[in-house]
């Protein structure tokens, strides 16, 4: 534990010392706490980004009565946060909750709506049950008080002569009689009609101080609570919302800040106004892509049939309105999909989503033009708002036939989403950063469509957060360049800081492999598979341990497991498949090499920590697939940022070596580690950047990566892992022949 001399912010520092960079880091983002402004800040592996962020936050925050909330999207990280808050915690005490969402809380298994309206009857029944005491209550204290002038006989009688006054006890009590009987009867009403959570129930009736005593003993995390809670007949969840008012630290994931309808209920419960709120993003160059999907709308055909049925068996004088917008769009939906679909396309679905082309080069989308086409009535935006009002009508009436115990599960208003999407639809179809998108699977019931709102600028949803926010700092391994993630994410002026690896430089090797490009049209080429074949199968044979292979897709990984031939035993990673148990498998090998997609869950997030992997190949340069929503997104940034080339930067080359980065950083995990990095394709060389001009990704690496990066040709890979390899006696045995 530091000691309390110095800053302010070691007292939050649960070690004895911080490193000299964690120090410029911690004071660093004091200063940018106090004047309000944001912070991105890139740090390597190792070194220490979260307690660098954390310490300065939680000072600050004590001392200017704010709750620090530290966020990521990544299971792993949540409990790196459980440990450093627990280390915290030990020497300086700090009240910190760790918030799960509903759905992995539960104790009954409802959906959100479910539990919304058994919370409210729970609520009604505990409310009217505690109206009845208090009117027992005021009874009893009325009958005492007539007792004592004479007005009442002890045994609850009329006494013969009242004493003067008592005739008004009496009265003030014969009313309070009436309220109560009619209190009771509106309470047996309630119990006998609403259906409630017990567990719920116990919360609001029972002493619930004993579980916040345990719960601020320490940090604990959400199964724990859950368990806890389950063990007590409590509901850990409501019990968490109820109780985290004034607490120093909040743990939560993305969707806690990122949704606007979860975060305004989310400083609710914190009793926070944003302006009072720290955050901390971790690994937060995912912000981006966690943004854009809380941001994009979407409605598929069965919602859209669900609600026709629906109305089918309303009877409202608003059926009829709301029945021709909702068939309308409905009908146009399927034209558009059928149409779009190219010779042989029905029959090769399968059950992921794909895109059917709708963005029309002049004017509006296929679908927009489609629906306008289909509907018939006095004005779709006249019947939208009587299908919206209805649907209004018609969700309540659900909500109140579940609390009052009329039906088991809480219904859906189909109306009501349908009509609210086609209402987005034809507002938001046309706006600047808006892609409308059909796409189409197979399911059980045949071929399907959805229409999709996707939402190609991310910073329409971040901006407004980070100007509410008192101030936010941003960490990674990989946010540079930083004016990319400035302007992305709509960040006003923020501090940049940016360490880079922090342990020995002579115990690692990062290498460009000078193999041929594989573009995707020589990706099928005999002679550069040969190449990538063999340089794989260098490395793998020259590794002491482990070897990773990441490729552009899964269907390159996979064509290069069945293609490398070596003794150590292969893996793959298959998409659809749990990767988590595979990578067990992986890493409880000591001479395995895994095969997956620079794309998977495996390739960021996760660390493979000493003997786990020894070397890691990034096979290519893993572009996306630049389908239609692809390009939207560059078009969109394109307009954004001023030209075409700032849109292929900002949409694919920066996102694609940010991948690339989090891939290398796999390896080498700790000062006393050591490992291999090679990137095998031309376009990462130093050497080639001049003849591949614009095809070159060399310079979008950070300055000091570049310089950490040595050329080699392929057949002298295996010369560069032998003498580095046996530099540090990491061969158990005698080191393989070249």
């Amino acid at each position: 534990m530091a000691t309390s001399d110095g800053p302010g912010y070691l007292r939050f520092f649960p070690y004895d010392q911080p490193y000299d960079h964690q120090h410029d880091a911690m004071e660093t983002i004091r200063e940018a706490l106090v004047t309000e402004r944001d912070v991105l800040f890139e740090g390597a592996c190792g070194t220490g980004k979260t307690l660098a962020a954390l310490a300065p936050a939680l000072e600050y925050g004590r001392a200017a009565n704010k709750t620090v909330v530290i966020t990521t999207n990544v299971h792993q990280q949540t409990r790196q946060f459980i440990e450093e808050a627990r280390a915290i915690n030990t020497g300086e005490p700090i009240r910190t909750v760790v918030f799960r969402g509903k759905g992995s809380m539960c104790h009954i298994d409802v959906d959100y709506k479910e539990c919304q309206a058994l919370r409210d009857a729970t609520r009604e029944v505990v409310d009217q049950a505690e109206e009845v005491a208090a009117l027992e209550q005021q009874a009893a204290e009325l009958r005492e008080a007539a007792t004592d002038e004479g007005g009442v006989s002890a045994g609850g009688g009329e006494a013969t002569e009242p004493a003067a006054g008592g005739s008004d006890v009496a009265e003030a009590r014969a009313a309070v009689l009436d309220e109560l009987q009619s209190a009771e009867d509106q309470l047996d009403e309630v119990q006998a009609d609403a259906t409630v959570c017990d567990r719920y129930h116990r919360n609001l009736t029972q002493d619930t101080s004993d579980f916040y005593d345990w719960l601020y003993a320490d940090v604990r995390t959400p199964d724990e609570i859950y368990d806890a809670a389950h063990e007590a007949g409590l509901c850990g969840y409501e019990l968490l919302k109820e109780g985290i008012e004034g607490v120093d630290l909040v743990v939560c994931n993305y969707h806690h800040l990122l949704d606007p309808n979860i975060r305004e209920q989310f400083f609710r419960w914190l009793d926070r106004d944003p302006e009072d709120i720290v955050a901390v993003f971790d690994e937060a160059h995912n912000i981006e892509d966690a943004a854009r999907d809380h941001a994009t709308r979407t409605c598929n055909e069965v919602t859209l049939s669900s609600a026709l049925d629906e109305l089918d068996e309303t009877d409202d004088f608003r059926v009829e309105a709301a029945e021709r917008v909702v068939r309308a769009f409905h009908d146009a939906l399927v034209d558009v999909y059928e149409a779009g679909m190219g010779f042989g396309a029905r029959e090769s679905l399968g059950e992921d989503w794909e895109d059917v082309t709708i963005d029309a080069d002049t004017g509006r989308d296929d679908l927009t033009m489609a629906f306008l086409e289909r509907y018939e009535g006095p004005g779709y935006k006249q019947d939208l708002e009587h299908a919206l009002n209805l649907g209004q009508t018609l969700d309540q009436s659900y909500q109140e036939a579940y609390k009052e115990g009329e039906t088991t599960t809480r219904k859906e208003c189909q109306t009501l989403a349908a009509a609210a999407f086609i209402d987005d639809w034809m507002d938001g179809s046309a706006e600047p950063g808006t892609y409308p998108v059909v796409s189409v699977r197979r399911t059980e019931a045949g071929v399907r469509g959805r229409a999709e709102l996707y939402t190609c600028i991310p910073r329409q949803v971040t901006e407004p957060l980070f100007d509410d926010l008192h101030a936010s700092v941003l960490m990674s391994a990989t946010l540079r360049p930083f004016d990319v993630q400035r302007d992305v994410l709509g960040l006003d002026d923020p501090v940049t800081m940016a360490y880079g690896l922090q342990f020995p430089e002579e115990r690692r090797r990062t290498f460009a492999v000078t193999s041929p490009a594989l573009f995707a049209s020589k990706r099928d080429d005999p002679g550069v598979q040969s190449t990538v074949a063999g340089t794989i199968e260098d490395a793998v044979r020259f590794t002491p341990g482990n070897t990773l292979v990441f490729c552009p897709s899964y269907a390159e990984a996979e064509r290069y497991y069945d293609r490398v031939g070596t003794d150590s035993t292969p893996y793959l990673d298959r998409p659809g498949e749990r990767a988590e148990d595979l990578r067990e498998r992986f890493t409880a090998d000591d001479d395995g090499v895994l095969f997956t997609s620079l794309w998977g869950t495996l390739a960021e997030g996760v660390s493979y920590d000493g003997d786990d992997a020894r070397t890691v190949l990034v096979v290519g340069v893993p572009y996306p697939h630049l389908d239609d929503r692809m390009e939207a997104v560059e078009e969109a940034f394109a307009g954004a940022f001023g030209s075409e080339d700032q849109g292929w930067r900002y949409a694919v080359e920066i996102p694609t070596v940010r991948k690339t980065r989090q891939a290398l950083g796999r390896v080498v995990r700790s000062p006393e580690d050591f490992g291999v990095r090679a990137l095998v394709d031309e376009r990462y060389a130093r050497s080639r950047a001049g003849d591949l001009g614009q095809y070159s990704v060399h310079d979008t690496f950070p300055e000091e990566e570049r310089e950490e990066l040595v050329d080699v040709a392929p057949e002298k890979l295996k010369f560069a892992m032998l003498n580095f390899y046996q530099e540090l006696d990491a061969y158990d045995e005698a080191p393989p022949r070249p």
